[in-house]
This record gives C-alpha cells, structure tokens and sequence, in this order.
C-alpha cells in the first residue's frame, strides 16, 4: 500500500515539474526596455548588464539606442507612451530632465550595500547620486603629451599644463565651449575646488579664468578628443587636453600618451526611469542590480569608465578580449582620483547663456 501511494505521489509531482516546465517555456516573460548607447559603451552594457540581469530575473530586456537629448523622453512622458523603462543619460541631460520633471525620483536607501557593506550613499562618488538619476560611469578629462618631449623632467599638474616658459610648447583645448576650460584655468590659478562655481558665478570669474587661459599664447582648438591626440602625434601640439577614453583608444593603435591626471575634470552616465513609467519598479530593479559593485566592475573591464562606486575598483581586472589592465585607464582608481574635480551641469545648466557669449568672443580674439 505504501509502495502504491508513493507511485502516485512521484507520478502527480512528475506531472507537476512537467506542467510548470511548460508553463515557464510558454508564459510571456514581462518585458523592460533599457536604452543606450551604440558602440563599444552599449556593447560593454549588454554584456555586463542586460544579458545577466534578464538571467537572474527572468525579465526579457529588449535594448534601444538614442542619441542623447531629451526631445524623445519628453515626449514619451507628456503623451503617456511609454516604451522606455531605463535610460542611461549623460549627466548634464539627466540634470535637465529632473528639473523638467521627466524622470521618477530616486530613493537612494533602496539602492544595494557594497561588497564590505559599504551603504550606497558612501560608496558612490561625488555628484553620482542625485533626486532622479544614480551614477554607472565615469569619464574625464585630462591632460595629454607625448613620451619624451619634455626629456628627463616631465609636466606632473595642471599647473605645468599652464607653464609655458618651462614646458614650451603650444597647447591644445577643446573650442566648442567654455565648460571644463574654464574649471582648469581656475584649478590651475589656486582656487579651491570648492569655490570654482562661486568664482564663476561672477563677470569678474570668468574673466580671470580667461586671463589664465590666455598665458599659454597659442592655442590649437579641437572639436573631438581624437583631434587632440593627433595634434600631439604630429607635433601641432606640446600638451593637449584629452577625453580619458581617447587615451584608451590610443594605447591600442597609437600613440602610447603620457598622461597627467592632476585636475582631472570628470563627469558621468547614470541610469533614470521616465517619470510615470508603469514598469518603474521592474526598472529600479534592473537599476539597483546594474549599479552594484561587481555589475560597474564588469562594464569596466570592456571600456576605460570608471565604476561611479569606489568599492568597485577592487574587482576591475582585464578586458576580456585585448587582456590589457583597465585599471591605469580609469578616472576613478585611486592614484588617479585624489585631486579630482566633479564638474557642475547643474550650474552649466543655470549659466551657460551668459557665459557662452563671453566665452565665444574671447576665443574669437585669441584667433587673430
């Protein structure tokens, strides 16, 4: 008799496993839709992030890309269409968008410990957590030369980015606008991190930042990072501003650049849910897994941007498919960090219409 039950109860739990196979075979897995960027960023992202986050949940992430900006996203929200449940911004549009009111606000007490038990609130740099956005990635600039031309005795700071008299040579800077320019210029002339904002909020500010900016004499302008590296290949450039990434890029097909990474000026990608999206909580899921320490660890050992968690660092290694050390690319690892400034899109955002003219005109008198 016992024998004759337990056949029974094997047979209806076989059944069981069955049915319930069939079921998750067939069922409609719920649906998040994450939006990115193309290139080596989106590609890094779908194999740190979105491929491993649909295994562990079940979800079916369906991936779209944009080109940034926010006329997309604000229509989306104003007509109630969704359709994108997480968007990675760069940080100057995710400022814009929360002042807008186009994104869900951000709870930073939900978002997971680090690894030592670090809460999040610690563990993330400067700026990477604000009302409506968490931080994934950092990127920056720095200052470049090529090895060698300053012989025995190289430029170390920003400081020497701005002597010309012992490290001659003409300077590369980025042309199309006064943002990162004028924070160096100001680093460079003693001001306090903490007060570069204070000092620029006045006519009097700017202009001493433009001041600094006019000792290097000439001046070569580029309008894309991979620009710079070429004028200091040829020689058009002694020292040249340089998007960290570019540096990366250059490390594999040429040329190797020194790099200073005194005052780097650093901004970042962060995650943000459309405001009144219906699948809100499905994205901060997929946002609080995305922006752990071991997932921003993952996307850093694809592409030289710096986890936006310290506690991160620690698991970096290599890329999977050159086997370089990302870790001597990254804005955030320690020895590169210390005197890093965190740039203010939000004071960009309030002040650029008033800088930009002045900016404009004195760039303009500088090519005469």
């Amino acid at each position: 008799m016992k024998l004759r039950h337990s056949v029974i109860f094997f047979a209806f739990a076989l059944v069981a496993i069955v049915a319930f196979g069939l079921f998750m075979l067939l069922r409609k897995a719920p649906v998040l839709t994450a939006v990115s960027w193309a290139g080596a960023y989106g590609r890094a992202q779908t194999s740190a992030l979105f491929i491993p986050y649909a295994l562990r949940s079940g979800v079916d992430v369906h991936l779209a890309q944009y080109d940034g900006g926010l006329d997309q996203l604000r229509r989306r929200v104003k007509t109630g269409s969704y359709g994108w449940d997480v968007i990675d911004l760069e940080l100057p549009d995710a400022v814009a968008a929360c002042r807008e009111g186009l994104l869900e606000h951000v709870d930073v007490r939900t978002l997971l410990a680090g690894p030592h038990g670090e809460p999040a609130a610690r563990d993330f740099i400067a700026n990477a957590i604000g009302p409506c956005w968490v931080g994934s990635v950092v990127y920056s600039q720095v200052i470049a030369f090529m090895p060698g031309h300053f012989g025995s005795a190289p430029p170390v700071s920003a400081e020497d980015f701005f002597d010309v008299a012992k490290f001659p040579g003409s300077r590369a800077l980025r042309s199309s606008s006064p943002k990162l320019n004028l924070e160096l210029a100001l680093l460079a002339d003693h001001v306090p991190p903490d007060k570069i904002y204070k000092v620029l909020s006045s006519p009097e500010g700017v202009n001493r930042a433009l001041a600094k900016l006019a000792t290097l004499g000439t001046v070569a302008w580029w309008t894309r990072s991979a620009d710079a590296v070429r004028m200091l290949a040829d020689g058009r450039a002694a020292m040249a501003t340089v998007l960290n990434g570019d540096v990366y890029d250059a490390a594999a097909k040429g040329p190797v650049l020194q790099v200073i990474w005194d005052r780097q000026l650093y901004e970042m990608d962060v995650f943000g849910v459309p405001k009144g999206d219906p699948k809100s909580a499905m994205a901060f899921d997929f946002v609080r897994f995305a922006t752990t320490a071991p997932s921003l660890a993952q996307v850093a050992d694809w592409v030289p941007y710096g986890p936006a968690r310290r506690s991160a660092l620690e698991s970096v290694t290599r890329n999977p498919e050159s086997g370089r050390a990302m870790t001597p690319y990254l804005p955030t690892a320690p020895q590169h960090f210390k005197t890093a400034f965190a740039v203010d899109d939000a004071w960009w955002l309030s002040h650029v219409r008033e800088v930009m003219p002045v900016w404009q005109r004195w760039q303009s008198s500088t090519n005469r």
